[in-house]
């Protein structure tokens, strides 16, 4: 089974600001100017650490260790030129859940950006994404 195609409307909001999203649904604000939303660059890094997220959530729920609390702190590197494109990103995972085990919880982030996460593979290959984990307010 395929998956559906991804048909969007991006509309105009004036100014540098337009929103985007499926019909009939709920839009989201991308904003040129970073005044009224967050940047098409910033909703792109947002998209990845909330695409591995999900996952990383699903993997924890079916080791029976459920994700109690999940942030992410995402730092991206861009290019000294015009396109400014992203040159690597860091996913900085803070988690909590009772009898997560930190081995368990580091390959399911590993596993959630390098093979399940469709944004990140759609991304090039050649940007680097790397993460790190503070479990339980413990970092490695």
């Amino acid at each position: 089974m395929s998956k559906p195609p991804v048909h969007l409307r991006i509309t105009w909001a004036g100014g540098k600001s337009f929103d985007g999203g499926r019909a009939g649904r709920p839009t989201a604000r991308m904003d040129g100017t970073g005044e009224t939303g967050p940047s098409p660059v910033e909703t792109l890094i947002n998209a990845l650490a909330a695409c591995a997220s999900v996952d990383v959530v699903d993997i924890l729920e079916k080791r029976r260790t459920p994700v109690e609390t999940l942030l992410v702190d995402a730092h991206a590197e861009r290019a000294d030129a015009v396109p400014a494109r992203v040159t690597s990103v860091r996913l900085d995972y803070t988690i909590t859940g009772a009898g997560i085990d930190r081995a368990n919880a580091e390959r399911a982030i590993d596993l959630a950006i390098n093979k399940y996460c469709s944004v990140r593979n759609s991304l090039n290959p050649d940007i680097p994404v790397e993460f790190s984990l503070t479990l339980n307010g413990e970092k490695a």
